[in-house]
């Protein structure tokens, strides 16, 4: 099973410069997409249901603002809109696809531009995910976190330790993700290099990603049980259609 995810950040626009041929090629069975900014009602039927996929969407109260998505191959059993608290759910940040043996999600986390905003949020996130590793469903968890882990996980670490993103509290807040809550980086269980990156701050085709200055804010997070189905994950930096990159994870299971 391979599942990709990536923060298109504006639809329209990553249509534009190639996402709908980026996602023809992936041969992935879910592709998880996120920042959409555009209600689902103003996309043409070729971004709604690309060939061989089933869309699903979550559309924000305010205009051009958030949005998640699921492409599907196979129809899901039940589709699930949101997370029950309104900062979640009016801001479309959680969409999540149950099949039998377990559930896919897209997610968005808030960027941090209103600190404030992005802690209440976290606090009513981790109540979430504290039932769900519990439960015997599994989980796989897909999208864009905006909190750099690790030193490893940006350049310039240094300078910016009180930039939204990676500052304390937020590194804590992860730490306990995968510490005590017992949920798996699938990327760092497959790749532990430095220099992988999932943004950069301007989209610059003349540069080569691999020399902008560049952070890893997207992730595919699971349970401690599905950490045996991780097979590879990677980077997909040549996909230039978002400041972000995709991040791509196979698992050896089907859905």
């Amino acid at each position: 099973m391979k599942i990709a995810s990536i923060n298109v950040n504006g639809i329209r626009e990553a249509v534009g410069r190639g996402f709908l041929d980026w996602l023809a090629n992936q041969d992935a069975d879910v592709i998880c997409v996120q920042n959409l900014k555009a209600k689902s009602f103003e996309l043409d039927d070729s971004i709604l249901f690309p060939e061989g996929y089933e869309g699903y969407f979550l559309d924000a109260e305010e205009d051009g603002f958030s949005g998640v998505g699921l492409y599907c191959r196979k129809i899901p059993k039940a589709i699930m809109y949101g997370l029950g608290f309104p900062q979640c759910d009016n801001e479309a940040r959680f969409l999540q696809a149950d099949y039998d043996r377990f559930s896919i999600a897209s997610f968005l986390m808030p960027d941090g531009s209103d600190m404030e905003a992005k802690q209440s949020f976290m606090n009513q996130y981790q109540e979430y995910l504290s039932k769900m590793v519990k439960k015997r469903r599994e989980y796989i968890i897909c999208g864009t976190w905006h909190i750099a882990h690790k030193t490893i996980d940006l350049a310039n670490w240094a300078d910016n330790q009180t930039t939204p993103g990676f500052r304390p509290e937020e590194r804590a807040w992860m730490d306990q993700v995968f510490g005590p809550m017992g949920y798996i980086d699938t990327f760092r269980e497959i790749n532990r290099d430095a220099s992988q990156y999932t943004w950069w701050p301007k989209l610059d085709q003349d540069v080569p990603r691999m020399r902008q200055e560049g952070w890893r804010l997207d992730y595919q997070i699971v349970g401690p049980e599905f950490r045996r189905h991780v097979v590879d994950a990677w980077i997909d930096r040549d996909a230039t259609f978002s400041e972000f990159a995709p991040l791509i994870v196979e698992y050896d299971l089907e859905l």
